[in-house]
């Protein structure tokens, strides 16, 4: 599943670091979302739209 995490996050001027400490996560798990090769679960999905201010529909496409 594809996303634009990785877009919204530099829109913001934040780091991965940043992203990660907002979401409660480590960086290399915002790392391995942003590059494809961890889908999130739906709980972490959520807790990603509310930290960039976005609906869900608008972070993950196929």
């Amino acid at each position: 599943m594809d996303n634009k995490i990785r877009e919204l996050r530099e829109l913001k001027g934040w780091s991965q670091g940043e992203l990660a400490e907002r979401c409660n996560v480590t960086r290399q798990t915002i790392n391995a979302i942003e590059n494809n090769k961890y889908d999130p679960t739906l709980q972490l999905a959520f807790r990603l739209a509310k930290v960039l201010n976005v609906k869900i529909d608008d972070l993950f496409f196929c």
